[in-house]
């Protein structure tokens, strides 16, 4: 039984298992949403396997830990086929997460990065036996001076993870795994692939590039790596998304206004293309149309806290005071503490002491 309806699904990195395009269909066979990255409707962010190719662990690290928030479940890969019914949960699973770190003597930092690139038979608690060797081995790699990206990145590349564990693996420098065999020590080698059809990975692996030029400050490459993204897929609104940002980083504020549209074109519920539009749009001199690209970010998302706040900025300055107010309140209900919130506060004593002379004049 899968338990997937409802849900939006996030996919950090390129999958493994088939391109984003099935992943989509599959999501909406069991009535969920899926697409590329984490953003404020998600509910799950999916990591992609294929990442530990594209990415090293510090930049891994950073990109989970950005999209980490509250309420947001982390899956690994095989945890969102189980979710979509694709792949079984593993037989004589029964041990909790305490004791396989007990019994093996694995960092909890390690085995969670272990655990989000599927180097274990489960994905998450509970987990099997065949896992508590398998942490104990990798726990052995880790001392001999391998790291936990080395190991996620070669175990993949020899068959079924459970595999290993009648294998005697040893860290062999420059990232490389070796097992012991018969014949003397071998690095681990070939590839593990989840075959359910397609053959458009490469769109996924172009978007990994664009995203990794984008994070390293290479607009104008992330801009041509995500035109590429969209020759092959025009609806890719992410892509669209991705290279506005772009575009708007580089003061190509009228290209960057189009692609924005073109996102919203494709997800017209694409929320934060709709922020980021009304913020270029005021950068350009029409507060009017800001205001109406937050509301409509406020009618897909009324909790939207930084489009509630802009918003009350925009009303302020256009002389609505009443509104500004309420929104000013609104946004205190969401953010007590913050500069943002005194600036709020401060916002709405000047308002009530306006109204407050206006009424004694």
């Amino acid at each position: 039984m899968t338990t997937g309806a409802g849900q939006s699904f996030g996919i950090i990195g390129p999958l493994a298992a088939f391109p984003l395009r099935l992943a989509v269909r599959h999501a909406n066979r069991v009535g969920s949403k899926a697409g590329r990255g984490v953003r404020r409707q998600t509910t799950h962010a999916v990591v992609g396997r294929k990442l530990l190719d594209k990415e090293n662990r510090v930049r891994i690290a950073a990109r989970l830990e950005a999209a980490r928030r509250p309420g947001l479940e982390v899956l690994s890969e095989n945890g969102f086929l189980r979710v979509l019914g694709l792949k079984a949960i593993p037989d004589g699973a029964t041990l909790e997460i305490s004791a396989l770190l007990q019994q093996s003597g694995l960092s909890e930092h390690d085995f969670e990065f272990l655990r989000l690139f599927d180097a274990f038979e489960s994905d998450a608690d509970p987990f099997t036996f065949r896992d508590a060797i398998l942490a104990r081995k990798f726990a052995g790699l880790i001392a001999g001076g391998a790291d936990w990206h080395d190991i996620a990145r070669s175990i993949h590349r020899s068959g079924p993870v459970s595999s290993l564990t009648a294998k005697s693996l040893h860290p062999g420098g420059q990232g490389a795994i070796y097992a012991r065999h018969d014949e003397g020590m071998a690095e681990l080698s070939g590839q593990m692939l989840f075959d359910l059809g397609g053959d458009d990975s490469g769109l996924d692996d172009v978007f990994a590039d664009a995203e990794e030029a984008e994070a390293d400050g290479e607009f104008d490459l992330a801009i041509t790596l995500y035109a590429r993204c969209l020759a092959i897929d025009p609806t890719d609104a992410v892509a669209a998304f991705n290279r506005a940002n772009c575009l708007r980083a580089m003061g190509r504020e009228q290209e960057a206004a189009n692609d924005y549209v073109r996102a919203l074109k494709h997800d017209p519920g694409f929320v934060e293309a709709w922020f980021n539009l009304a913020d270029l749009t005021v950068e350009t001199g029409s507060a009017e149309t800001a205001r109406s690209h937050l509301r409509r970010a406020l009618t897909i998302e009324p909790g939207y806290a930084d489009a509630i706040f802009n918003l009350a900025r925009l009303e302020f300055e256009a002389d609505e005071l009443d509104e500004a107010r309420r929104l000013w309140s609104r946004y205190l209900e969401l953010d007590d503490a913050s500069e943002w919130a005194r600036t709020a506060q401060r916002g709405i004593q000047f308002v009530d002491l306006h109204m407050s002379q206006k009424s004694t004049a």
